[in-house]
């Protein structure tokens, strides 16, 4: 399988970013390097150590729950005054879930992260029916311009 690393900007529409990239760790620091760009292109670099972190979790999310090869990373401005943050994988059925970990646990902590710096958040569902190929979760941001 062939897996894209150049990152290709939307050719219409509101602006944005996508790169499909291995379902691996290093693709943690790829997520954040992506988003540091794409707001330094908006003029938002007052909010792209924000939005890295929130890719970067929900990048790790995929890496650790999801299954495939890769993912596909999304950093788009569906509004002047938002920015939303992407990562497709191929597991419909793994839904992302808010927990509240122990003290003494090492891992969970993600989406609370994820919970405390967007603005809203969520997963979409992709394909028709009841057969889903994969889901979107995505976070987004208000962002001041």
């Amino acid at each position: 399988m062939t897996v894209m690393t150049a990152v290709r900007p939307r050719s219409s529409g509101h602006p944005g970013y996508n790169v499909t990239k291995p379902r691996e760790a290093q693709t943690a620091e790829d997520a954040r390097r992506l988003a540091r760009v794409a707001l330094a292109a908006w003029g938002l670099e007052a909010e792209a150590e924000t939005a890295a972190l929130v890719l970067s979790e929900l990048v790790a999310n995929a890496v650790r729950h999801a299954w495939g090869p890769s993912v596909r990373v999304l950093v788009e401005r569906p509004a002047p005054d938002r920015v939303r943050l992407a990562v497709v994988d191929r597991a419909p059925r793994r839904l992302p879930e808010l927990r509240t970990p122990g003290p003494d646990d090492t891992s969970g902590r993600g989406l609370l992260l994820v919970e405390e710096f967007a603005d809203r958040w969520g997963y979409d569902l992709l394909g028709s029916g009841t057969s889903p190929w994969g889901k979107r979760t995505w976070a987004e941001l208000k962002v001041s311009w």
